[in-house]
């Protein structure tokens, strides 16, 4: 047996016999992968380097986890792991028979990786054969496998198990997800009532409480309820799961999840997501009209073929031979089954300069630091994209002119390798309900997903998300009083309305759709699709003008009113994210896109949309809570009991935005709404803050309790946690109080006199009238205070979001369409502008784009134009 120095070459003889001995040394720390392990045997963690690349693929025989030629010294030195099976595949044309063609592919023994081979090699003059051998760092021994005679029994057994472990990305393989569901036993015999109910296709709310978001339509009597269980990633007051015990109706589905395709369906008795066979039949049931989606879609595919492809052709650029482009910044990503909208966001995140320096810039760094997981590490896996794409390494042509003619001849789309980003996909969505599915998404949601993993994994002292960052001012104007209140909350992306009723050609609309009922009645082919052309100044104005507040309660009328809130920026970002609200939902409760045209402008000044503030002239609203009506009479019990309990959780207006941000990340709905609360509505930066603190308690995603009518002192102390030091009151307990209008001395001498209950607290102050007048010297003691708290959070650098303001004019340098007629299908494609020219994403496709479809596009990127 030979003993070879890997990269420099030797003729070191070795006896066989001496194998075992030289092993000896190693082997505590080889381990056999058992049943949980994930071996990485197909990608690096730090590069794209696979068993295919010229160098092959090391294996650590410890960890599983795999490393290029580049990158096995760097995890050699950090852990002292010495030994790796090397994987290597090499790739062999096959001779040429006596008729000229290739020889029949023989069955290759030695194709042992569970690898895809390369799309751009013909199978029928390739073949590929496997190679694999043991090295031992740092002199790089080589042991060629298999050597089962001179090696001990467990380092054989190791060897045996690596090669024949299946992917760790194998449950990303599409329709994994839906296979494991099962039909319910329950869906056949269902028994649905006839009580009449009809359920609308939006502004749902739980009908015991008046949560608005993880609601389900029980399929039995048509409540809607919210739910509790963390099936989904949210949480509820548990009303559905109550709704059950009472009523034993075992099946419900999720509203805002009903497609053409299904739905997801919940069994409370099988305790697990089902399918429901007929769930078509059970929504009808609702007036929810599942069928008549289903023939919707059908209709557009056998029918509107003509438009459907024409749009697709026209996003596409297909018909069109494209010249592809090759090297930095021109690699393409694989499909991996539906993660286009993935592909498209992570080529804009890319091209901007910002994430480029953080994370390529210092990728040394961020490689040296990653943990010894580095497939578990958000930093490494960034700069892994990042460096995949941007270096130009997987990005090369063809070698062999034959093969670059016969892809042009026989696809017309040029592609690359590329990456194929099922790491960087398997760690992003890790715990994440929708993303880690192979259905396809809303690129919307993605790039807010991504950018709120960016803030909560910082690198170096810049974050690139701040490019992004921008502060809304919110003007919420009561219609009655005419007073108002300015708030501020953080966003990261304009949607814009589309303003349908500006069409300029309505005439053209309106023949058309005469003629396409015609057609539909007749049963004769479409006419050809007319789409709206809408001004994308009409779409500015729709954003910049009033809308309508929802159960808006006035302040300064103590009571309901008619309420308008209009938007605008407190600052401009570095990078101006638009989207185009293009999706809907129809009456009929079938969802719909708007097909439009919108004449997106090159350059875009949103300048006049700055903020100005409390105008002269303008009252403020009061900042004070719904009141609190504590009488005697029993007639008025009911409006007491909604006031008392809800004035916790609506009159302190908890910031939804902040919530949602948090949520975003993949913490519990209720788990962000306390920590919003509790930090007083300071931003969603403060409330991480406090995440971060209290993720450990077994309480952490329960939800927010306050104490209600009829509890003890003790249960309403441990609500909020500990009594504070020298007996004060929890300072929870006191912000609640602060926040109803009353000063904090009284809130504090109120609560220490009812021993912590905020239930007789509150009734204390109300029949010690005399004590407020009291402590109105206290007032500046308490703005002492305020003042103090504000200087601690700028010194700790907790003053409010960062943000990058400059003036409002922006260039377009990027856009992501969509094809189809919801989030939920289609695919994604991304249009950027590099180097003076555009260039067209289409996940391995990298070409340069000849007519670029800007008025078709659902999100735009714009950056700032120096001044």
């Amino acid at each position: 047996m030979q003993r070879a120095a890997l990269f420099s070459g030797g003729d070191a003889q070795m006896a066989a016999g001496d194998l075992g001995e030289l092993l000896v040394p190693y082997m505590p720390t080889i381990r056999v992968p058992k049943s949980g392990d994930r071996v990485y045997k197909t990608e690096c963690a730090f590069s794209y380097d696979s068993p295919d690349s010229e160098g092959g693929l090391y294996v650590c025989m410890n960890t599983f986890l795999g490393f290029g030629r580049e990158h096995i010294e760097r995890h050699y030195r950090k852990t002292g792991q010495c030994v790796y099976l090397h994987l290597k595949r090499h790739v062999i044309q096959k001779v040429p028979g006596a008729s000229g063609g290739a020889l029949p592919k023989r069955r290759n023994a030695t194709l042992f990786l569970d690898l895809e081979t390369n799309g751009d090699l013909n199978s029928d003059d390739f073949e590929y054969e496997d190679e694999a051998k043991l090295v031992i760092f740092p002199d790089h021994y080589e042991i060629a496998l298999p050597n089962i005679e001179e090696l001990p029994a467990l380092v054989t057994i190791a060897c045996d198990a690596l090669l024949s472990a299946k992917s760790p990305y194998r449950k990303q393989e599409p329709d994994s997800w839906e296979e494991e569901l099962q039909a319910s036993k329950h869906a056949k015999t269902l028994v649905q009532l006839d009580n009449g109910v009809r359920i609308p296709p939006s502004g749902w709310k739980c009908s015991k409480c008046d949560l608005r978001e993880n609601l389900w339509l029980n399929l039995t009597d048509g409540s809607v309820l919210c739910g509790k269980w963390f099936f989904d990633g949210h949480g509820g007051n548990g009303h559905a799961m109550e709704h059950y015990k009472e009523t034993g109706y075992p099946l419900a589905v999720k509203l805002g999840t009903i497609t053409p395709d299904g739905a997801d369906v919940y069994s409370f008795d099988e305790e697990e997501p089902v399918l429901d066979p007929h769930i078509a039949k059970h929504l009808a049931h609702f007036g929810i009209d599942m069928l008549q989606m289903q023939v919707a879609e059908n209709e557009l595919r056998d029918n509107d073929i003509k438009p459907r492809v024409s749009k697709w052709e026209v996003i596409q650029e297909a018909g069109v031979k494209l010249k592809p482009m090759y090297g930095p910044g021109y690699t393409g990503m694989k499909n991996l089954g539906n993660s286009c909208y993935l592909n498209a966001v992570m080529q804009a995140i890319f091209s901007i300069p910002e994430f480029q320096r953080a994370y390529v810039g210092n990728l040394p760094r961020i490689f040296d630091y990653s943990p010894l997981d580095p497939t578990q590490d958000f930093n490494t896996q960034m700069a892994k994209l990042g460096h995949g794409l941007l270096s130009g390494q997987y990005s090369k042509p063809p070698v062999k002119s034959e093969l670059i003619e016969q892809v042009m001849k026989e696809e017309h789309k040029p592609q690359q390798n590329g990456i194929s980003p099922r790491m960087f996909k398997a760690f992003i969505s890790k715990g994440h309900p929708e993303f880690s599915s192979n259905r396809q998404q809303d690129a919307r949601e993605f790039f807010l997903h991504l950018i709120n993993l960016v803030e909560r994994n910082p690198v170096g002292s810049e974050n690139p998300s701040d490019v992004f960052r921008f502060l809304v001012e919110e003007r919420t104007q009561c219609c009655q009083s005419r007073k108002v209140r300015y708030t501020e909350r953080v966003d990261y992306i304009m949607q814009l309305p589309v303003a349908m009723e500006t069409a300029t050609n309505k005439d053209e609309l309106i023949a058309y759709e005469l003629k396409r009922r015609e057609a539909e009645a007749a049963r004769r082919p479409p006419p050809e699709l007319v789409r709206a052309k809408i001004p994308f100044s009409a779409c500015l104005q729709a954003f910049s003008e009033p809308s309508n507040v929802e159960d808006f309660w006035s302040s300064a009328l103590q009571a309901k009113s008619a309420g308008v809130k209009t938007s605008r920026f407190v600052s401009f970002p570095e990078y101006l994210v638009v989207q185009i609200k293009k999706f809907t939902f129809g009456l009929d409760w079938i969802p719909k896109k708007l097909d439009v045209s919108i004449d997106m402008p090159d350059f875009l000044d949103i300048s006049h949309l700055r903020a100005r503030g409390l105008q002269p002239g303008e009252e403020e609203l009061p900042d004070i809570a719904p009141p609190i009506v504590i009488p005697d009479d029993p007639k008025v019990d009911e409006i007491r009991l909604f006031y008392f309990r809800r004035s916790f959780l609506v009159a302190l207006d908890i910031d939804e935005s902040s919530v949602m941000q948090l949520a975003e990340m993949g913490f519990p709905l209720e788990a962000c709404r306390k920590a919003v609360y509790y930090t007083g509505n300071l931003g969603a930066e403060v409330a991480f803050n406090w995440i971060i603190a209290h993720m450990e308690e077994s309480d952490f995603a329960e939800p927010l309790v306050l104490p209600a009518f009829g509890e003890v002192a003790s249960s309403g102390a441990a609500a909020f946690g500990a009594v504070g030091l020298d007996n004060q009151p929890p300072e929870e307990m006191v912000a609640i109080i602060i926040s109803m209008g009353f000063q904090r001395n009284l809130a504090i001498q109120a609560l220490k006199a009812t021993n912590n209950n905020l239930e007789r607290a509150l009734e204390w102050i109300f029949s010690h009238p005399e004590l407020e007048e009291e402590n109105e010297p206290a007032l500046d003691m308490m703005n002492m205070e305020n003042h103090a708290n504000a200087n601690i959070l700028a010194e700790t650098g907790l003053e409010g979001p960062r943000i990058k303001d400059g003036p409002g004019r922006y260039e377009l340098f990027g856009f992501i369409s969509h094809m189809g007629t919801s989030t939920m299908s289609g695919h994604y494609v991304c249009h950027l502008k590099k180097e003076g020219r555009w260039v067209i994403y289409n996940d391995l496709r990298v070409c340069a784009s000849e007519r670029p479809p800007k008025d078709l596009g659902y999100i735009y990127f714009y950056h700032r134009i120096p001044s």
